[in-house]
């Protein structure tokens, strides 16, 4: 029998040739056709929204499958594929690699995607992104690589720009260098002329990638942490401290025995305290804040500059402030022995903790002592030498009354159920050249615990006076977990053996978790859970609408205790002198309190990121020289992509899932990866062999001894 070599007639058959130009021609017009029906786009493809929440109807009457059409955020990965969130979507919707249209992370997409039903029967998403609508990135900041290119226009070589985020895997060419060397830091402005070509222009040479100094400024950049004051902020700034203080009609408070307890290296010193036993075993507890508001007038280039800023942003080495030294380290700061104006909370307590009455007066203080967190500890110890015995010599017995109405406050916030997490934090020690010598674990006692239950107090005094007279404030609120991460959390600690049924999942209440947090202690496992257990929280923030505060379990807080380094507590005070004591209209000031939890709670997240990202990179200088050495280490997190390691040290870093073995896999419903033999869960102890110190992304990889 002949066979017919169908390769070699196929150019020969007419009528295959006309079948196949009219298969081409019908493809055409049905992407035209679709392009047509859904709008216009950047690039000329005509794209439009559906109305139907992003659930259109089918691209093509012989589509394979039910196309819907939806915009959102684009997240990619360094492997090129990405996800983007869909309303109304469980999931979210898998882009792979070359279906990306050139979008990089943050850009806002447009795409079609599909559903269809896996081997395993679950049912998930893939999708295509069909238009970029708005791009999110402007800038890059990364290291200048040449990249050897055959037959190049450059000479065989072209300069590009490696991202320093992971998750962008384009790397853009450099249209100019303008002495930027191979090595070098950038930040560079992105030049995006279609969506398949990405280009950038150098704006800014932090320097060699590989130093400390360049890493600093590139995260301080990449963060919008703003270093300098203007000429005019500063001069303003200048101009209100030197002012002379003036009792006036202010509350004379000098000769009561104030005085301010904070950190060793502080300058900024914004809270002083004061406390009188009353008759009956009550208490009048003073907490008395520098009145920043009466420097920073509104409207001001300053008032501007603090809205911008919204915090002081704290690092290793150095404080970028929300205000100006003259006015931060200088005329606010409750210096001991200078006088002050101040603005002071005066609490009637019960002898049983609660708030019976609270009175904000404008005052002028002068701070007694300079008290100092180690040394106070030292006197409630019983351990204090002569030194500090004689410094503190007239304080003494007040603090002693202090110490016990703290013990109060303490009992009560255990009663009515305020979380306590078990979250360690680092305090990295610096030799003379500013290099990291030490990494130890900070510790939290007694004297740092009493400062901070009596601003709460007087966080919760000032915003229940305030809520009460109908006056606008900053409030902080703390909405409880969403239904899915409370459903994950509690089934992690039912897998870990506690019981949960007393937990509603419709309405959680604080003191249920702190029922379950009091069992872990008991059980020895109360970092893991404390670990899952913040995890599943949501994030606390500014808002001028009232809402409950669920970590701390109360209804009405607001933060009023430090306005020389947040935007909010200085917003509080304002509100306080303009309504409660000037008289003006409350609804003045609403407008007002909204935008500044707005721009609170941003600058929040902008400083947490700040000082997430410069702890770590000083982690990994640190840990740079430790290579090869083993660590014992607590599981601190576990992803689908490996687990987070933490040495007593806190120098946390990766474990990837890659370095186990093939047969490990990821359990998300018990958090935890396991083969047939091993299983590694949230709080084990394990070995652990430091391999990699990337200062550059300022990670820490370690390997499973």
């Amino acid at each position: 029998m002949k066979r017919n070599n169908s390769k070699k007639q196929f150019g020969k058959n007419p009528e295959r040739n006309t079948h196949k130009r009219k298969s081409k021609e019908r493809q055409k017009k049905e992407l035209e056709k679709l392009l047509d029906g859904i709008g216009t786009s950047s690039y000329g493809a005509k794209i439009k929204i559906s109305d139907d929440g992003g659930r259109g109807a089918r691209t093509s009457a012989k589509s394979r499958h039910d196309e819907m059409r939806a915009e959102g955020v684009f997240s990619s990965s360094k492997s090129g594929f990405g996800f983007v969130a869909v309303e109304g979507e469980e999931r979210d919707i898998f882009i792979p690699d070359g279906k990306t249209r050139g979008a990089i992370d943050g850009d806002r997409v447009l795409i079609i995607y599909h559903k269809y039903k896996s081997f395993t029967g679950e049912i998930k998403t893939e999708g295509r992104v069909v238009d970029i609508i708005s791009y999110g990135r402007k800038t890059l900041i990364g290291t200048v690589e040449v990249e050897r290119s055959f037959g190049h226009r450059k000479g065989g070589k072209r300069f590009i720009l490696v991202p320093d985020d992971s998750k962008i895997s384009i790397y853009p060419e450099l249209v100019t260098l303008e002495g930027i060397k191979p090595g070098d830091k950038i930040e560079a402005k992105l030049l995006r002329k279609n969506s398949y070509k990405l280009e950038c222009e150098p704006l800014v040479n932090f320097g060699k990638t590989d130093s400390r100094e360049a890493n600093y400024s590139a995260i301080l950049s990449e963060c919008g942490i703003d270093v300098d004051f203007t000429k005019e902020e500063e001069a303003e700034a200048a101009f209100f401290a030197s002012r002379p203080v003036e009792c006036g009609e202010r509350a004379d408070f000098r000769d009561e025995i104030i005085f301010t307890i904070d950190g060793e290296s502080a300058k900024d010193l914004d809270d002083a305290i004061s406390l009188k036993r009353l008759r009956g075993g009550g208490y009048e507890l003073g907490v008395h804040i520098a009145d920043v508001s009466y420097y920073v007038a509104e409207r001001s280039h300053l008032d501007r500059a603090v809205m911008a800023r919204g915090t002081s942003v704290y690092f290793t080495d150095k404080v970028v402030p929300m205000l100006p030294g003259s006015l931060s380290n200088g005329a606010c700061s409750l210096n001991a022995g200078e006088d002050k104006y101040a603005l002071s909370a005066i609490i009637k307590l019960s002898k049983n903790g609660d708030i019976l009455e609270t009175e904000i007066k404008p005052s002028v203080i002068r701070s007694s002592l300079r008290g100092v967190y180690s040394e106070v500890n030292a006197i409630f110890e019983k351990r204090a030498d002569e030194k500090i015995n004689e410094k503190y010599k007239s304080v003494i017995p007040t603090l002693e009354k202090m110490y016990g109405l703290y013990l109060i406050l303490r009992e009560k916030s255990e009663r009515r159920g305020a979380l306590e997490l078990d979250s360690p934090e680092a305090e990295i020690i610096l030799n003379d050249s500013g290099e990291p010598c030490d990494i130890v674990r900070r510790e939290r006692k007694d004297a740092e615990k009493l400062i901070e239950a009596f601003m709460l107090v007087a966080n919760e005094a000032v915003a229940t006076k305030l809520h009460d007279a109908k006056i606008p404030c900053v409030y902080r609120i703390h909405e409880p977990p969403s239904p899915d991460k409370l459903s994950e959390f509690l089934n992690y600690a039912h897998n870990m053996g506690f019981d949960t049924s007393y937990i509603s999942k419709e309405k959680c209440e604080p003191r249920d978790f702190k029922r379950l947090l009091d069992a872990a202690y008991e059980n020895g496992v109360s970092i893991p859970l404390s670990y899952s257990m913040l995890r599943s929280m949501s994030k606390a923030k500014y808002s001028s609408e009232i809402m409950d505060h669920f970590g701390l379990s109360l209804s009405k807080y607001c933060h009023f205790t430090s306005p020389i380094r947040r935007l909010s507590d200085l917003a509080t005070h304002r509100i306080i002198h303009k309504v409660m004591l000037d008289g003006k209209r409350p609804e003045l000031y609403i407008s007002y309190a909204k935008r500044a939890a707005a721009a609170a709670t941003e600058a929040e997240l902008r400083a947490l990121s700040a000082e997430r990202r410069i702890e770590n990179l000083y982690k990994v200088i640190y840990m740079q020289s430790r290579i090869g050495e083993e660590f014992d280490a607590t599981v601190s997190s576990v992803t689908a992509f490996g687990l987070f390691c933490m040495p007593e040290n806190t120098c946390e870093g990766l474990v990837p899932i890659s370095e186990l073995g093939a047969s490990f896999i990821f359990d998300e419903k018990n958090l935890s990866i396991r083969s047939r033999d091993v299983i590694y869960r949230l709080g084990d102890k394990v070995r652990v062999r430091l391999d990699e110190a990337d200062i550059i992304r300022g990670k820490l990889r370690y390997s499973i001894v």
